[in-house]
């Protein structure tokens, strides 16, 4: 019997295609984007290590453009050669040691103009994720993007994203920041203090050209 710590998603095998159910877009009817169900799925978890305190998670994309310059633009692609860059989808901490299950739909259950607000829940502290930066400036969906916001890689980019569900086993119950805080500060709070870890990962593309 294997006592490996491991997390499992229930909504798609590990690394292949995520369904647009947890996404924040897809491809539309008539356009390259429309809005998408934004549901978080359902995650479990098992064998953490021994004096585990809580846990954290943290979602991230890796492959995010380092430029704009031919996001989602008419007749451009964007480049596979272009560097890449994280994009921090989710970030939740100071989830309790006796947890083992996040519900699907505990950090979306849908897309939320102006965002969600980082606040504490039965399941743990959600931090805010990069859909703050990401819409700044724009007058009808800026704000502070808290917990959950799904994939939503250009519709033009040449390669298909990848997303990290990695979770964290800590040392202590709680990483003591709050206050809006970021996937980067979660991540330097968190030094010293992981005893394990474990990820999940799935792939989303919204090219038609392009396969996840």
């Amino acid at each position: 019997m294997s006592h490996i710590f491991k997390i499992k998603i229930d909504g798609w095998k590990h690394k292949t295609a995520i369904p647009a159910k947890y996404a924040f877009g897809q491809p539309g009817k008539d356009e390259p984007f429309a809005t998408s169900d934004n549901i978080s799925p359902r995650i479990t978890w098992e064998n953490p290590p021994a004096k585990t305190q809580s846990f954290a998670l943290i979602c991230h994309d890796p492959d995010v453009p380092s430029s704009a310059e031919d996001v989602n633009q008419e007749g451009r692609t964007v480049p596979a050669s272009l560097a890449r860059v994280p994009f921090h989808h989710w970030v939740l901490i100071d989830i309790p040691s006796e947890l083992s299950e996040l519900p699907e739909a505990i950090g979306s259950e849908g897309v939320t103009p102006r965002g969600k607000p980082c606040a504490a829940s039965k399941v743990g502290l959600h931090g805010q994720n990069d859909y703050t930066h990401w819409f700044a400036g724009d007058k009808d969906m800026e704000g502070i993007y808290g917990a959950y916001d799904g994939p939503c890689p250009p519709w033009n980019d040449s390669i298909a994203h990848r997303y990290y569900f990695t979770l964290y086993a800590l040392s202590e119950k709680s990483l003591g920041i709050s206050n809006n805080f970021t996937a980067e500060q979660a991540i330097e709070a968190m030094k010293g203090k992981v005893l394990g870890q474990c990820e999940y990962i799935g792939t989303y593309s919204m090219n038609p050209k392009v396969s996840a």
